[in-house]
């Protein structure tokens, strides 16, 4: 949790300076360490014991002496000063696509601006128009902007499931030490984009020195409630809603299911298990006043004739109907992944070395990894020259001589071009593993032809993030996706799932129409520090609610196989 506390307030700052219109290099500084610190494997606290700050990659002197203050005082002296006369509505604002630091000081000092209803009453009674640069095609963008933020689910203050996700699995890790059975339940365990709360999931005898320990955690802001078997808390820096239910063995399979979800889903199994004379609740599945099931989940829907379903499917959506036959697919599992196909190292822009990379994944089980830089034309991103990359990929060829157990894949991320063409040669391609191609450039123009035109390229592999869109307020492309899917097909090009948990693209629903066609998903993290790996499972979990099956993903794939089948694509 410190490590989220820290890359909240890196975040706020660059925006606060950048709103003072300060040094752009210093600005830089902080949105970067406010990426490594946030995606940081580590415990800040635990790792300054053993070693200087300045050893994490990308975090430089200045950084490491704010770290160690906010660690030992609880804020940092510098951001306190800078906040200093910036209205509050401005950080809101900062939320909105289009809406840059920048513009709202502008904004603000022409007209006053400092909240988002105030913003609205200017574009609408046409004060925001009068202001120099404000034409109305950027009002008009700024409108639909608004409301997709208004509309979305970060607009209705549900969270990002990635955002949350390091702070929720550490709760459920030192839960663990207390009592062996914690399990986050709802739209959390089913995996869904955003969570408006939390609620765990705890087994034991004794609910109270449970609940007791709980509300100790250090990363807790606000005790609502606490009791026996419950207890209600508020997290720091997020402030979402985290509640704690200790319950008996013999309950916890049945409890578990029931806060699980989705409402419709179970709406939908007590409709059932009513017309066969019996009653599911939290508690178990009685039959009169006798309890026939409750251990476990499996017993819970084999009680009412069931096949088991997996979280990720339960949303009512067809599921229900296939267990009544017994004919649930076998879906992907967690275990099933052998390694990440999307990684980015400090070649780019990405803060680790390739060694590094190689090494936590290797921790963490996977049998290969590829890491695919920023081509030439990115040069925001440190895009690589073809000599760079030529040096990228003998360094990768030393490194896996070196390193045993994993297997580094040569890649690149690709930039489709305005024109359609890709941003290396063919020359250059065809030295690569895997070539994943994307665009990141001219969002609104020709987008499909683009894609289209690219996809006739024999050595692309993968489409990259193919909607472009970022749940955090941007739409992302116009883009034509049947036609995609279609030229995929044709193709035998790969469709990626990126699991960064701001794009999580393709999204579930997109994965069953792409699924329709019959192509073959990639899983990749889009990581650019070693901490961004561990964002893999997201994606997984989007395959899972999608019904993927595993030899629908590459990544499931033994090293031998996907070698062939990467070499069959070009």
């Amino acid at each position: 949790m410190i490590n989220q506390e820290l890359a909240e307030i890196f975040s706020l700052l660059a925006d606060a300076l950048e709103y003072k219109g300060d040094n752009i290099f210093k600005i830089r500084a902080y949105r970067k360490a406010s990426r490594i610190i946030k995606d940081f494997s580590l415990n800040l606290r635990e790792f300054s014991k053993e070693k200087p700050f300045t050893e994490i990659p990308g975090i430089g002197e200045g950084i490491a002496k704010k770290i160690k203050e906010y660690i030992e005082t609880g804020h940092i002296h510098k951001f306190e000063e800078e906040k200093k006369n910036i209205p509050c509505g401005i950080f809101e604002m900062l939320k909105i696509q289009y809406l840059g630091p920048k513009t709202l000081k502008y904004v603000y000092e022409e007209l006053r601006v400092d909240t988002l209803e105030k913003l609205k009453n200017v574009m609408n009674d046409g004060s925001l128009a009068q202001l120099h640069g404000m034409g109305d095609k950027k009002i008009e963008r700024l409108k639909e902007a608004i409301e997709l933020y208004e509309t979305s689910e970060i607009g209705k203050k549900r969270f990002l499931i990635g955002d949350i996700y390091p702070a929720i699995e550490e709760i459920v890790a030192r839960l663990k030490k207390i009592t062996g059975n914690v399990t986050p339940c709802g739209s959390y365990r089913r995996m869904k984009e955003t969570v408006g709360d939390i609620d765990l999931l705890a087994v034991s005898d004794k609910g109270q020195q449970v609940t007791d320990f709980f509300i100790t955690l250090p990363f807790i802001s606000k005790v609502i409630s606490i009791g026996y078997t419950k207890a209600t808390v508020i997290l720091k820096n997020h402030g979402i809603q985290v509640d704690l239910r200790v319950v008996k063995p013999d309950s916890f399979g049945a409890c578990l299911q029931y806060f699980t979800g989705s409402k419709a889903h179970n709406i939908k199994l007590r409709t059932i298990a009513k017309s066969k004379g019996l009653k599911v609740n939290e508690y178990g599945v009685f039959k009169g006043k006798k309890k026939i099931a409750g251990a476990t989940e499996k017993g819970v829907y084999e009680s009412i004739g069931l096949e088991y379903i997996p979280p990720e499917m339960r949303e009512d959506s067809g599921e229900v109907e296939l267990a009544i036959k017994h004919k649930i697919p076998r879906i992907v599992e967690y275990d099933n992944f052998k390694g990440d196909l999307h990684v980015h190292s400090n070649y780019s822009d990405g803060t680790s070395s390739i060694l590094n990379i190689a090494k936590i994944a290797k921790a963490m089980g996977f049998e290969y990894i590829a890491i695919c830089d920023h081509s030439q034309s990115v040069t925001y991103a440190g895009g690589l020259s073809e000599d760079i990359l030529a040096k990228k990929n003998e360094e990768i060829d030393r490194i896996n001589e070196k390193i045993k157990g994993i297997f580094i894949l040569k890649g690149a991320e690709v930039d489709i071009l305005r024109n359609g063409k890709l941003d290396y040669p063919d020359s250059v391609l065809k030295t690569l593993d895997i070539v994943i191609c994307a665009i990141h450039q001219g969002f609104r123009k020709n987008v499909t032809k683009r894609f289209l035109e690219a996809m006739e390229n024999p050595f692309i592999h993968i489409i990259a993030h193919p909607t472009g869109r970022l749940l955090s307020g941007r739409k992302g492309y116009d883009v034509d996706l049947d036609k995609v899917f279609e030229k995929a097909q044709d193709r035998g090009i790969i469709l990626e799932i990126n699991s960064y948990f701001n794009r999580l693209d393709l999204n579930d629903t997109n994965v069953k129409r792409a699924k329709k066609y019959d192509i073959k998903f990639s899983i990749g993290t889009d990581a650019h520090n070693d901490g961004m790996l561990k964002y893999w499972r997201l994606g997984l979990g989007i395959a899972r609610r999608a019904w993927i099956t595993k030899e629908d993903i590459i990544n499931c794939y033994t090293l031998r196989k996907l070698k062939n089948v990467l070499r069959k694509e070009k």
